[in-house]
């Protein structure tokens, strides 16, 4: 298994994380199976989306916020229910197959982060199942 690091910026952003995975996946070795993205927070997720346009990740982000927005009378004393929630929708998990050490996605497709409560310093989990 390997630990990703990645810094957000904002408190909601969608980060593609396709190349950190890819390389990840290169270091534990090449070969075929499935890769499990894990994130280990309770508010952000990760999800495979469209990676060529950017109003793709711009549109998901109003429409969670539309959904679920930041204020809305929640009971979470923290004040970050929202993101919790969102953070639900999306999943903490996705799962990729890999053929000849390299990810199998689709033409259009990247693994995007997920931030719903940042900025933060978060993890990702890759894990390789042969």
């Amino acid at each position: 298994m390997k630990t990703l690091q990645i810094r957000t910026r904002a408190r909601t952003e969608f980060s593609n994380v396709t190349a950190m995975v890819a390389e990840a996946v290169l270091d534990m070795g090449t070969g075929d199976g499935v890769v499990t993205i894990f994130v280990p927070h309770t508010t952000a997720g990760i999800t495979i989306n469209e990676n060529a346009d950017p109003d793709v990740t711009a549109d998901m982000t109003a429409a969670l916020e539309k959904a679920v927005p930041w204020s809305a009378g929640y009971r979470h004393c923290e004040g970050n229910a929202a993101a919790h929630v969102k953070a639900s929708m999306m999943g903490s998990s996705v799962q990729v197959v890999m053929a000849d050490g390299k990810l199998q996605l689709g033409v259009w497709q990247a693994i995007y982060f997920c931030e719903f409560d940042g900025p933060r310093s978060r993890n990702i989990w890759v894990s390789l199942n042969v």
